[in-house]
């Protein structure tokens, strides 16, 4: 038996000791999804594929001041620019810790984070170096959450973790720039406050994710403010064609079979 379907069998038996590794968002046939992530060449080449792409719409993007990516916003010529990234598996990868730490929680994540260098996703910290350089800002929004820590005194541990492990990636950045669950009153887990929040000072003209919320608002079974009705398979779908003309025109999505709100909607 090869080493890899070995792999395979020991990974499915952790998978089902594990069912319950996630509340809401559970992992979906991590066995092979996990593993894909982690070893094939077609993951790398499409998330090589997305930034490349996004590195060569810059320009266009830039020029076009009448554009934003957030549909409740008008492009504005006066705004600086912006592109507004999700964190875990657009701007890290987490697979490492999906293969070893089951289940999942927060606290588990965070001290992975603080215990293990960050490992990047492919492409992305050469595209937000062009973006700087065209004077394009980068803003990172994150569903990790502030929560106290038994033994810290922070108030929000978590984003000097996450701040590291951006840096350990090769992206520089800072505590205006990185937006988490709980750091504000209304930050919660439906993203689009922290969006709406950046793009009063800033023209957002992308916006790159792995899941369909860092995108689109109202897409989790379980809503949070300002949304009050679950999302299901069919709504995420009507969504997906009233966007039609963004996805791959300042939104680029990356692929996660891992996690994501996606295994929650029925």
């Amino acid at each position: 038996m090869t080493l890899f379907r070995t792999s395979i069998i020991v990974a499915s038996l952790l998978t089902l000791m594990a069912c319950e590794s996630r509340s809401v968002e559970s992992q979906a046939e991590p066995q092979l999804a996990s593993l894909w992530a982690a070893h094939a060449a077609e993951y790398q080449a499409v998330t090589m594929q997305i930034y490349a792409q996004a590195t060569r719409d810059l320009p266009r993007l830039i020029a076009d001041e009448s554009w934003s990516a957030l549909p409740s916003r008008e492009g504005s010529a006066e705004k600086p620019l912006a592109v507004i990234l999700d964190v875990d598996e657009t701007v890290l990868s987490g697979v490492d810790m999906e293969l070893t730490l089951l289940p999942f929680t927060h606290l588990r994540q965070y001290e992975w984070s603080i215990s293990h260098k960050a490992v990047p996703i492919r492409g992305v910290a050469e595209f937000v170096k062009a973006a700087r350089e065209q004077g394009v800002d980068a803003f990172f929004v994150t569903n990790r959450p502030c929560e106290l820590l038994e033994g810290n005194s922070d108030t929000c541990p978590q984003e000097k973790s996450t701040i590291d492990d951006i840096f350990e990636v090769g992206i520089e950045t800072d505590a205006d720039h990185v937006m988490l669950v709980g750091e504000r009153p209304e930050w919660n887990r439906e993203k689009l406050s922290r969006r709406e929040f950046v793009a009063e000072s800033h023209r957002v003209i992308m916006l790159f994710g792995d899941d369909y919320g860092d995108f689109v608002a109202c897409s989790r079974a379980e809503p949070r403010a300002p949304c009050t009705n679950p999302a299901t398979r069919a709504s995420r779908a009507e969504a997906l064609d009233a966007y039609e003309n963004y996805w791959g025109n300042g939104w680029y999505i990356l692929p996660n079979p891992m996690y994501g709100s996606w295994t929650s909607v029925e």
